[in-house]
C-alpha cells in the first residue's frame, strides 16, 4: 500500500510513483520488454513508461484527509 496525503498529489509525488513503478517493471519485466522491443522496432523506454503507467493502476493507495 502507498499512503498520500490528500494535499501531497503535486507533479513531484507524481513523478516520484511513476519513477518507482518504473523501477518495478524494470526488474520484473526487464529482459522481456527489451526482447519485444527489439522484436517490434518499439523505443524500449517509451515502452517502459507505458507499462510503468499501467502497473500504477495495480497498487493500493490510501488517502489520508
Amino acid at each position: 500500500m502507498i499512503y498520500l496525503n490528500y494535499t501531497n498529489l503535486d507533479k513531484e509525488t507524481q513523478e516520484r510513483l511513476l519513477s518507482m513503478s518504473k523501477e518495478e517493471v524494470e526488474h520484473r519485466f526487464g529482459k522481456q520488454l527489451k526482447n519485444y522491443a527489439q522484436q517490434h522496432y518499439i523505443n524500449y523506454d517509451t515502452l517502459l513508461e507505458e507499462e510503468a503507467i499501467r502497473n500504477l493502476y495495480n497498487y493500493n493507495f490510501v488517502f489520508n484527509m
